[in-house]
């Protein structure tokens, strides 16, 4: 059933009255520097310029013992001793930079990575969520990303759909992505590769007229970000066959 678009003043109104994202994202917000994914050297430089001089000489010491020891080794590593310590070492705002950095040097394959997001901290787990376009080539990490994206935890989501999962997640599952992001507040702009992967998506379109019924039969306000995405699926007409997210056929 094709559900009627609402007026642009519909629309003004109920993104009047829609929750900040603030307010699912907690005091310190989500952090917006992976959404372009920056290169490794960008976020190594970001540090260099960022971190006073005691916090710079722990993170060489952790890289260089990362690159000593790379792999894993025994029950826990001493590459992974380094990532609990980032937050306290570096601060909360390069902390996710800095695990990114460690777990390049630490060569941390899919195994590893795995084991990091399973057996660490939420801040952690965002952290691997980060390094998985930088150190993961296939899509053999997604069941992370799958993990992420059934939890509420609106920073790790934010990380789950970076650009990792605009490379490799199927059609179905990307598109549920959105919708859980539009359901718990985390604005679009952190999808990445929102623009491409959206455009002149009919399926999507009909799954966002769908969420926004729902909303307005429950007497609820509907996000402002859902008319972005909706507009977005009628830029343009896709060619016929191409659900998958690299544009070949399934």
């Amino acid at each position: 059933m094709t559900h009627p678009r609402p007026t642009p003043a519909a629309r003004t109104e109920s993104s009047r009255n829609t929750p900040s994202a603030a307010a699912h994202t907690g005091p310190a917000g989500p952090d917006t520097s992976f959404t372009t994914l920056p290169s490794l050297a960008d976020l190594r430089h970001r540090l260099t310029t960022g971190l006073d001089p005691a916090a710079r000489t722990w993170l060489e010491h952790a890289l260089e013992e990362a690159a000593a020891h790379p792999g894993l080794h025994g029950p826990i590593s001493a590459w992974e001793l380094r990532l609990a310590e980032a937050g306290r070492r570096c601060g909360g705002a390069h902390a996710d930079a800095a695990r990114v950095l460690i777990l390049d040097a630490a060569h941390a394959g899919t195994d590893a990575l795995t084991r990091v997001y399973f057996q660490g901290t939420a801040d952690e787990r965002r952290a691997v969520l980060h390094a998985l376009p930088h150190l993961v080539s296939g899509p053999g990490a997604l069941p992370l990303v799958e993990d992420a994206l059934r939890t509420n935890d609106t920073r790790l989501l934010t990380a789950a759909v970076g650009p990792y999962a605009a490379r490799h997640l199927d059609a179905h599952a990307w598109r549920h992505a959105v919708l859980k992001c539009l359901f718990t507040g985390v604005p679009v702009d952190h999808v990445a590769d929102l623009d491409r992967r959206a455009r002149g998506d009919g399926e999507l379109a009909r799954m966002l007229g769908d969420y926004a019924a729902e909303r307005t039969a429950a007497g609820r306000p509907v996000p402002g970000d859902l008319y972005r995405v909706l507009d977005l699926t009628e830029s343009a007409t896709p060619a016929t066959g191409t659900d998958h997210p690299h544009g070949k056929e399934s």
